[in-house]
C-alpha cells in the first residue's frame, strides 16, 4: 500500500496531554470542561503562526465533520480567563466554524513549565516555518533556564561544521541544548542556527520563512550569516532585495557578516553586490534535442544545428527590423 501523506490536524501529541490524565483526575487536580473561546487567549510570545492554509481547511473539515476529536490544554488566570498551552489552531477552527465553547483540560501550571508544554506540543508539527523554531527553541531554553538546569545559548558565534563533534566536544559536560536537541534529534549547533534567525528582522524572517507578499525566498544557510547585521545593515538589504528582485549567494552573505564585524558594511556596496548577476540567476533557455531532432539532417552534428539556429535567428531579426521600419 502506497504511503499516505501525513495530515497535520495541529493535534500535540497523545502522551504530553494524557500520559498521566488517570493521576490527575484521581487527584483532582484538573479537569475537563467546555469554556467560552471568547475566554480564552493567546500564549504571550505563542511563536507558532496560525493562518487560513490548507492544513487549515483540512482541520476545519475535520472538525465539522467529526467535532473536536482532543480537547485543547489551558491554565486557568487569575482574571477568571484561561491561557491556550496546546490547541491554538483548533480554537481558531472552531471559530471558523462559529462556535463559541471548546472543550478544555484544565491544569494548573507555572510559566516556565507552560512554555516548555506549548513547546513540546507544537515543535513536531509539520510544516512550521524556520523562524517559529528558532522562537520555540530560545523560549524553551530560557525555560530551562529559568528551573535552574545549566543553559547555553550563546548564539554570538557559530561554527560551520555544525553538525561534527570536535574534540573539545568528547568529554564535555551535556548542556540544555545537547538535551534538547537529542529529544529533537538534531544537534546543539543547529538549535542554536535556528535560534540565530530570531535576530533577523521581520521582512528577512519572512524571506526565510517564504510568507512574504514578494515571494522572495532566502534560503536557511545564508539567513544565519545575514543575522549577524546591525538592524540599520537589514533594513538596507531588504530595500536592495526588493529593488533588484534578488537575494544574496551564501559567499555574499558571509563577505556582508565580515564587512559588518568590521565596521565597513553600507548601503551602497550591498545594492551594487545585489546589482550584480548570480550564475544561478541568469535566465537560461534550455531543452532536449530530440525536440528539435526532426528538423536537422541525420549526419548533423550537435555543433552543426546551432551554427543554423543562430543563422536563422539572425535572419528572423533582420527581417523583422525592416518589417518595423516600413
Amino acid at each position: 500500500m502506497a504511503n499516505l501523506p501525513k495530515l497535520d490536524l495541529g493535534l500535540p501529541s497523545y502522551d504530553s496531554l494524557f500520559s498521566t490524565e488517570e493521576e490527575r483526575q484521581e487527584a483532582n487536580t484538573e479537569k475537563v470542561m467546555t469554556i467560552p473561546i471568547n475566554k480564552i487567549k493567546d500564549f504571550e510570545g505563542h511563536p507558532f503562526h496560525v493562518t487560513m492554509d490548507e492544513d487549515m481547511a483540512k482541520l476545519i473539515d475535520s472538525i465539522k465533520e467529526n467535532d473536536m476529536l482532543m480537547p485543547a490544554l489551558v491554565r486557568p488566570k487569575p482574571d477568571g480567563t484561561y491561557e491556550m498551552i496546546s490547541g491554538h489552531r483548533r480554537k481558531f477552527a472552531m471559530s471558523q466554524l462559529g462556535k463559541n465553547e471548546m472543550n478544555a483540560i484544565i491544569r494548573d501550571l507555572d510559566d516556565d513549565q507552560a512554555t516548555i508544554l506549548m513547546v513540546d506540543s507544537n515543535i513536531q508539527r509539520e510544516n512550521i516555518y524556520p523562524s517559529e523554531r528558532g522562537y520555540a527553541y530560545k523560549m524553551r531554553l530560557e525555560a530551562m533556564k529559568h528551573q535552574g538546569k545549566k543553559v547555553d545559548i550563546d548564539t554570538s558565534e557559530i561554527p560551520i561544521e555544525y553538525d561534527k563533534t570536535t574534540s573539545a566536544q568528547v568529554g564535555r559536560k551535556p548542556e540544555s541544548a545537547d538535551i534538547l536537541g537529542e529529544q529533537l534529534g538534531i544537534s546543539r549547533n543547529q538549535i542554536k542556527r535556528f535560534i540565530r534567525l530570531t535576530y533577523l528582522i521581520e521582512p528577512l524572517q519572512e524571506m526565510v520563512d517564504g510568507r512574504n507578499e514578494n515571494e522572495i525566498k532566502i534560503a536557511f544557510n545564508p539567513a544565519v550569516e545575514l543575522s549577524y547585521l546591525t538592524e540599520s545593515e537589514q533594513f538596507d538589504l531588504v530595500n536592495a532585495i526588493i529593488e533588484n528582485q534578488r537575494t544574496p549567494s551564501l559567499s555574499q552573505c558571509q563577505e556582508f557578516k565580515r564587512l559588518s564585524h568590521d565596521g565597513e558594511l553600507t548601503a551602497d556596496f550591498i545594492e551594487d553586490t545585489l546589482s550584480e548577476e548570480k550564475p544561478n540567476q541568469r535566465e537560461k533557455l534550455s531543452f532536449q534535442m530530440k525536440e528539435i531532432d526532426k528538423y536537422f539532417p541525420k549526419e548533423y552534428t550537435p555543433g552543426k544545428k546551432k551554427d543554423l539556429m543562430i543563422h536563422l535567428l539572425e535572419n528572423w531579426a533582420k527581417k523583422r527590423s525592416r518589417e518595423q521600419e516600413r
